[in-house]
């Protein structure tokens, strides 16, 4: 990428675990997402549990594995280790996981996340440059962005520099400073209200809502209101009940009569990630989408309680 004049070189630097290219479903149009390393938040269903730990680990594919045993070799710490043929991986241990990687001639190992500067990442952005003209641009996910603070600020500039449209989805768990840093330079805000109350949001997010509720209201207050977007994922025994829509809709209301809320319908395959990582999913049998008919029950839920703008994707 060239610098155009008075343009200022920055030495930020992230971590980035994915770029995904001609996506439909992050903003208007055809984007760029990037995913954000690293999230405060320890959401029991997330959907993305290899954006959670800030800094880079390890994922193993067994069914990529050829059993070679390059890896255990490689292993200096005993990171990784050969136990009844089965690979077992201690991602705490201090190794030089990406030379590890370098000698599977599989792939079955990799690294979930890169380091990035502000010029590289722009640099990738601009690669679907031609599609960012009809409604298209880059949406920052996660993760959680507003955890790499600076890096999202830079990338921001240089994005509005470039005049790309930029878009957001994000917990909104940051100082409200940072958000309204970045109001400037966002043109759609997607955000997430989980949960309404505060002891569920505790148990199944681990941290309170106090701090997202208040950033949510600043957001529906600002001249930015227009622009955000309100979202509830449904997750089945958690989120997904009436009384948990029913409060959140009229929380929005309170703060702006004409609120943009969208109801997502659950997302089963996140599950697959899971195993990667060692970890285990929040549900043993994996629930399916909700019908239509059930997510008309919710549309209807919200609407009784006052919204009037629903997404419906």
């Amino acid at each position: 990428m060239k610098l155009s004049q008075g343009q200022v070189m920055t030495t930020s630097k992230g971590y980035i675990f994915d770029i995904k290219r001609f996506a439909t479903h992050d903003g208007k149009g055809i984007r760029t997402t990037v995913f954000f390393k690293g999230c405060p938040l320890r959401c029991k269903w997330c959907q993305n549990p290899e954006g959670l730990s800030y800094l880079p680990q390890v994922l193993y594919m067994e069914s990529k594995c050829m059993h070679c045993l390059s890896c255990v070799h490689a292993s200096k710490q005993g990171g990784i280790r050969c136990v009844d043929h089965k690979i077992c991986i201690s991602r705490n241990a201090r190794e030089d996981w990406n030379a590890i990687c370098d000698v599977c001639p599989t792939l079955a190992l990799s690294m979930d996340a890169k380091e990035y500067t502000v010029e590289k990442c722009v640099h990738e952005i601009l690669k679907d440059e031609i599609f960012f003209k009809r409604e298209g641009g880059v949406t920052f996910s996660g993760g959680e962005p507003f955890l790499q603070s600076d890096f999202l600020m830079d990338l921001l500039k240089a994005c509005k520099e470039k005049g790309i449209h930029t878009a957001i989805e994000t917990s909104l768990y940051t100082d409200l400073e940072n958000v309204q840093k970045a109001l400037p330079y966002l043109d759609q805000i997607y955000c997430d209200c989980k949960l309404y109350d505060k002891n569920l949001h505790k148990q199944y997010t681990g941290i309170s809502n106090e701090k997202i509720l208040k950033n949510i209201a600043y957001l529906l207050k600002s001249n930015k209101k227009a622009h955000v977007i309100v979202r509830t994922p449904l997750i089945p025994t958690m989120t997904a009940s009436f009384d948990n829509i029913s409060l959140i809709s009229k929380f929005l209301v309170s703060c702006y009569e004409d609120v943009h809320y969208e109801i997502l319908n659950y997302n089963p395959l996140a599950q697959s990630k899971y195993a990667y990582l060692d970890m285990e999913y929040c549900f043993k049998e994996n629930p399916k989408m909700y019908s239509s008919e059930k997510m008309q029950e919710f549309y209807d839920c919200a609407k009784q309680n006052g919204i009037k703008n629903l997404v419906i994707d």
